[in-house]
């Protein structure tokens, strides 16, 4: 039996703890911040409020500190938000954690200092190389994850053996996991699928949904190879898969519909989406300033058209 820390508990940190537990490995689970999560989870009967379902009674909370983080784990894993990313990073690198860390956040940073777009491996490994870090992404839903419906994921790492070693802690007949040594693809398509089903979403038909589709993978595969990422990668789980899922359904593409119909996006928000966060803007934002100014317009169209309307809060103008 190993043991395993998940930090974040929200949707998709808890329930990336059923596979764990369900492959016979000890799991804790702590969160830094959110109080209604930390009720949840301390509560007798372990009802998590965002997913809507009773998490194993083998799951064990624990109260976050350094001397929870000091303990001996076969693996840590990171769901927190974007905002949390500094701060455990910090964590990690004061205590000199060398246990092998997963990430399941997904999102980019742009560092205005060195004016470029960086992947939350590298943020967590700029300041402590000897982090061993790996992600996980795909198109998973938490919910769907909870109640054990088939999903498949990828776990990048430049070393495959430690990849693979990962994916034999917490794979199950229904989490099944791929591998790929294509670390920064994976992270940079994991993020952008977020705007682009925001596009994507725009669709007001089926069909101009489908050809927004086919021309937001064109501009994800151009993006990928820009930060030096692969073709394949795009073409696989973290790409294409993922951006499938977030554009059947979900907020970014709830989003991108108010925008297609007309409506800015703080409109939309303030009338329809007023408790929702939605990751697509909130990348947009992030990175939106770099691509803008580095990147070519021509290559990029519909990236283009979607970042001025959200950062200058005008109506989407698709090219």
């Amino acid at each position: 039996m190993k043991k395993i820390l998940v930090i974040g508990g929200g949707a998709m940190g808890s329930a990336f703890t059923v596979p764990c537990i369900e492959n016979h490995n000890e799991v804790i689970i702590t969160e830094p911040y959110s109080k209604v999560f930390i009720k949840d989870l301390s509560s007798k009967n372990k009802f998590h409020s965002a997913l809507k379902i009773k998490l194993p009674k083998k799951l064990q909370f624990k109260k976050f500190s350094r001397e929870l983080l000091k303990e001996k784990f076969d693996l840590i894993v990171i769901a927190l938000s974007l905002s949390g990313i500094d701060f455990i990073g910090k964590e990690l690198k004061n205590l000199k954690i060398k246990n092998p860390i997963l990430v399941l956040t997904k999102g980019l940073k742009y560092e205005k200092k060195k004016n470029k777009i960086s992947t939350i491996s590298e943020q967590l490994k700029k300041n402590y190389k000897e982090m061993n870090v790996s992600v996980l992404k795909g198109p998973c839903l938490a919910k769907e994850l909870a109640n054990k419906n088939q999903t498949s994921v990828v776990i990048a790492n430049r070393n495959l053996k430690v990849a693979k070693s990962i994916g034999k802690l917490i794979s199950t007949k229904y989490y099944i996991v791929e591998y790929s040594k294509d670390i920064i693809g994976v992270e940079v398509c994991s993020a952008i699928k977020n705007i682009y089903a925001m596009i994507i979403g725009a669709g007001q038909s089926l069909n101009s949904s489908s050809n927004l589709f086919q021309k937001s993978l064109l501009e994800m595969k151009y993006l990928t190879r820009y930060f030096k990422g692969k073709d394949e990668t795009t073409s696989g789980l973290a790409g294409v898969g993922d951006l499938y899922v977030s554009a059947a359904g979900g907020r970014n593409s709830k989003m991108g519909s108010y925008l297609g119909k007309g409506f800015t996006f703080k409109v939309a928000k303030k009338r329809f989406m007023t408790k929702d966060t939605v990751e697509g803007e909130q990348l947009a934002k992030e990175i939106g300033p770099f691509i803008l100014k580095k990147l070519d317009k021509k290559k990029i169209p519909l990236m283009f058209s979607l970042l001025k309307a959200l950062l200058k809060n005008q109506k989407l103008k698709l090219v």
